[in-house]
Order: C-alpha cells, then structure tokens, then sequence
C-alpha cells in the first residue's frame, strides 16, 4: 500500500443551490437522484468514503443513510439542519452538544454504525464546539479548511479567517480550538484547500481551476508532505432543478451580506449541476484513481495512522 490517501466525503441534507433555501422536495430528490449518481461513481472505482448527513435529513428519510451501508460507506454527522440559526459557531455549549446527542443517536440506530466524525454545517464553528464533541463521543472533526479564504461569500466568513493558521496536516486539537494543535483527544482532518477550496463548488464553477488544484495537492501529498487529499461534494449538485422559476431569498438585513452570500453566490454555485457535476467529479476522481491512492473512509485513515486510541 502507498502512502498518498484520497478521502473523498459527502454532506448530505436538504439544501436547494437552485432555490437557495432548504427543501423538503429537495432532499428527496437527492434521495432519488442524486444519490445514486454519486453511489455509482464510487461503485464504478471500487471507493469507500464518508457521509456526513444531518439530522433533518436523516429523519426525513431514513433510507438515503441506508443506502450506503452495503459498499462500506463511513456514516458521520453534519448536525442537526442547515438553518442559519443551528451554526456551531452561533450556538452555546448546551445547544451544540444537544444537536449532537440527536444527530449521534439518530444516525447509529438507522446505521447500527458507531458514529464518530463530525462535520460543522457551513464549516461553522466556536471555542464551544470541541469540548461539545468530545462529551457527546466524537473522536473526529473535518470542519477545518486549512489556508483556505471564502471571499465573505458564506456565513461566519470573519471567524473562518483562522482557517490562514491552521496546520495543514492532521492534527490532535487544542481543549478550547479546532484551529489549534494540542494534547486533547479529538482529531481534526482538515479539508483540502489552495487559498480557494479544492471541493465540488470550485470544480462547477471554475473547472480549470480545480484541474490545476488537483495537481497541487497531489504535488503536496506526493512530494512535500504527505497530506491526505480531502475533498467535500454534496450530492445535492448532482441534482438539476433550473426547471423551476425561482426568486432569491434575502437571509439578511444587510444588503452587502444579501448581494455576496445571496444573491452572487447563487448565481456562481447554479453552474453545471446535475450529470455535467457527476462528469466533473469523475474526472477528479479518475486522476487519483489513476495515481494509485489510497480511497477510504476519514475514519479508517485515522485509525490506520495511530490518531484512534
């Protein structure tokens, strides 16, 4: 076995990029059209990866956390909903370890899996949020981006600017950071990135630009430092509702928030949705394929490299 890791994950819940909203007829579309896409892509190159599903979600339909049990799929958490409001970096310690104590236990008894790995929605995060997963038995985190910069285009843009200091490889976290290297007992696995994230959204928007990603991240892993590429898709992108008229929704007072997180975001993230996002990723997946990485769940990596006691 080489020593170059691909993790591929997925969040999984109810957001519409065509509508900007969260949507019932949404996540069962993604249940219906989405997922099996991307299963398909995964079957197709003998991958296992990570499901990061919501609670929403998973309630919602119990079958979409089903379904990926049979090739050896890793499910984790991604918290209880999208809602702007249920953000870790919003909520108090209380609330974010109740989020979890739900998401947790909903998810193992769909499963019968241990659920361990977290992921923040929106990438969201506080000071609160490693003390809430260690307490509600979480031994792994990937809501960090490392070097990563979003332009103030999503929510908690100014706290994710710690995101410029945070070490590149994995990492044992701090007792009061997710950004900081410490002695606690939770991992954190940090997302791929090249100042703009190497993940799905780069890749529709800008495909050249995530062709000229993956060659430096393979560079990274192959020859400076051996950084496991970390890639986030939704399979909500493999999904096409244009057919739709739409109206977009303002989720805030501020008009500058309403026109960069709004109103211009929705407009870059509605390219190539559907099939053509089920060919980009392909084509991102087929380059690692190719290279001969290894493709597993976040959590088997952390335990083949000693981080799981």
């Amino acid at each position: 076995m080489n020593n170059r890791d691909c993790l591929l994950t997925n969040d999984v819940e109810t957001m519409s990029i065509w509508f900007n909203s969260l949507r019932d007829e949404t996540g069962w579309k993604v249940y219906r059209e989405g997922m099996p896409l991307l299963l398909d892509v995964y079957a197709k190159y003998e991958i296992r990866s990570t499901f990061y599903f919501t609670a929403y979600m998973a309630r919602l339909i119990p079958e979409v956390v089903k379904m990926i049990l049979k090739d050896g799929h890793e499910v984790a958490s991604h918290g209880k909903s999208h809602r702007k409001e249920n953000g870790f970096d919003v909520m108090p310690f209380d609330r974010q370890k109740a989020h979890l104590e739900e998401s947790k236990k909903l998810l193992e008894d769909i499963s019968g899996q241990e659920v361990i790995s977290f992921r923040a929605p929106a990438l969201r995060a506080n000071g609160d949020t490693v003390r809430a997963l260690i307490e509600t038995g979480f031994k792994i985190d990937s809501s960090v981006a490392s070097q990563r910069f979003d332009f103030f285009l999503s929510f908690g843009g100014f706290n994710k600017l710690k995101w410029f200091f945070t070490p590149r490889l994995p990492y044992y976290t701090s007792p009061g950071s997710l950004y900081k290297k410490g002695d606690g007992p939770l991992v954190e696995v940090p997302l791929s990135a090249l100042l703009l994230p190497y993940g799905s959204t780069t890749m529709r928007i800008f495909p050249w630009l995530s062709a000229c990603q993956r060659r430096g991240v393979h560079f990274e892993s192959s020859v400076i430092n051996g950084k496991p590429v970390v890639f986030d898709i939704h399979p909500n992108e493999f999904i096409d509702e244009s057919d739709e008229p739409r109206t977009i929704q303002n989720r805030s007072r501020n008009k500058m928030s309403y026109l960069m997180q709004d109103w211009l975001r929705a407009k870059l993230k509605t390219k190539n949705l559907g099939h053509r996002a089920c060919g980009l990723y392909e084509r991102e997946v087929s380059f690692f394929k190719e290279k001969d990485y290894n493709f597993t769940t976040v959590k088997e990596y952390c335990a083949r490299k000693g981080f799981l006691q």
